[in-house]
């Protein structure tokens, strides 16, 4: 990287918050996803001034400057594909405000979820939006790729409690959308807008989130089914009693017999399909609505049904979930985490196409997620090592994604398009619709320096020689 750039960087945000060395630099390569991209220089920034002037800096020199929070994300959105600046926004961690009489709270973009989530619980209320990661994912990063989690069947996903945003623009004007009222129709909601946009419209700096009361009580129970089918139509019958559970997770066949061994809830090999079903409220209400809830199932092939009484046994039920995730790589070393939704009476015909493709490639394939929406994580396992096993993975994927879009569903339901998604984009969109996506990035952009080579299939910015040099 050019030194006068170098030199302007720590002069905004400090030599201390600068980073050029190897090891800083690879350890800002990579997220969740397979591919690693070597940024040319990693900066701190400590408030939305420093936001503000290293894009001023960067639009200047044509440099790519890539956003990132914890780099949890699954599709590859906060890899520097170009190189550049990574932009790192964990020093700005702060909760400046929680409103007890307006239900809202005010963050920065470095905030991790769960503390949030906590810091808000401890004084009655609720924020819902819960991703697998909040531990470590920030709100940040939830807003640029509109997290999701198990709650969303109920409560919704993140978009559905930003109220408002202060926004750093790729040529660092500062502003600022929404606002602290429920209601505001004043000009075109870009709020909306940057919840979503994967950092390639601006970084948020601010973000101000609606609350709700904290639940009373809540109850939780985990059912094993016969089937997949008896899983889905449950579902339904759920839903369809007008019953909307806080979460309703279900695993599939192969998931089952990935865990079988390590959990400690007995999981027979008759089990091929599981719901854990939690609902919350009013404590005198939770009993009936489990009652209800299975009686509206009884008839779809239940094996076993199990209720937890306390937190403890609550917490035993949902370690069956958790584990999940580390007991697939006993599978394959290699795996490609996939966030598809069709509609949730199309989850069984999902289901047996995802096992057909499965048997048709012979490559394991493990399915689990949020079934009250419809929001199915695909794990396609597999070892790259492999001789033409990444050709494989990608005809595999294609399969997938067609299937999704066959049954009138999406081939993103909370990780984003990134770039492993980027060269499906074209099954879900038309190219009229895409080439108004672009436009609006280059409106807001207008030198593709904000997280270039994300979403659309793109060219690289235009960078002069001196910028261009590592």
């Amino acid at each position: 990287m050019d030194e006068q750039v170098l030199k302007e960087l720590k002069g905004i945000v400090g030599q201390e918050n600068v980073f050029t060395e190897l090891t800083d630099r690879i350890t800002h390569s990579y997220d969740a996803t397979q591919e690693r991209h070597l940024p040319d220089v990693v900066v701190y920034a400590g408030s939305t001034a420093e936001v503000s002037s290293v894009l001023k800096l960067a639009n200047r020199h044509l440099v790519p400057v890539l956003p990132r929070g914890a780099g949890s994300g699954f599709t590859g959105g906060s890899l520097p594909v170009q190189g550049g600046i990574v932009l790192v926004l964990t020093r700005m961690d702060r909760i400046l405000e929680i409103d007890m009489e307006n239900l809202t709270a005010e963050v920065e973009p470095g905030v991790v979820t769960a503390e949030l989530q906590r810091q808000v619980e401890r004084r009655g209320l609720f924020y819902p939006p819960d991703p697998a990661s909040k531990e470590f994912c920030t709100m940040g990063g939830n807003v640029a790729e509109c997290a999701g989690g198990p709650r969303c069947v109920k409560y919704g996903v993140t978009r559905d409690y930003v109220l408002g945003l202060e926004v750093v623009t790729p040529t660092g004007d500062i502003i600022k959308t929404g606002g602290r009222t429920l209601k505001n129709v004043v000009g075109y909601d870009l709020t909306r807008l940057f919840v979503g946009s994967e950092g390639t419209l601006g970084i948020v700096t601010k973000i101000l989130v609606r609350l709700l009361p904290k639940p009373e009580a809540k109850k939780t129970m985990l059912v094993q089914f016969e089937t997949i089918d008896g899983a889905a139509k449950s579902v339904s019958a759920i839903i369809g009693a007008r019953i909307i559970p806080a979460t309703l997770e279900f695993m599939d066949a192969a998931t089952i017999a990935c865990i079988r061994e390590a959990s400690s809830i007995s999981l027979p090999e008759e089990c091929r399909a599981v719901l854990i079903i939690e609902v919350d409220g009013d404590k005198e209400i939770l009993d009936q609505q489990v009652e209800k809830i299975l009686a509206v199932i009884r008839p779809f092939g239940i094996l076993a049904t199990r209720i937890a009484a306390t937190d403890t046994e609550s917490e035993e039920i949902w370690q069956v979930r958790r584990i999940v995730s580390p007991s697939l790589r006993q599978m394959g070393p290699d795996k490609f985490n996939e966030d598809i939704v069709v509609p949730r009476s199309r989850v069984p015909d999902m289901i047996r196409a995802l096992e057909k493709i499965s048997t048709d490639y012979n490559v394991p394939i493990v399915n689990f997620g949020h079934a009250g929406d419809g929001n199915i994580h695909v794990n396609i396992m597999v070892d790259l090592q492999a001789n033409g096993m990444a050709e494989k993975v990608e005809k595999v994927l294609s399969e997938v994604f067609r299937t999704v879009i066959d049954l009138q569903g999406s081939i993103s339901g909370e990780h984003g398009i990134g770039t492993a998604k980027a060269p499906f984009l074209h099954m879900e969109l038309d190219a009229a619709t895409i080439s108004s996506l672009q436009r609006i990035k280059a409106a807001f952009d207008p030198n593709n320096i904000l997280n270039p080579g994300k979403i659309f299939l793109e060219s690289s910015p235009q960078r002069p020689a001196e910028a261009s040099s590592r």
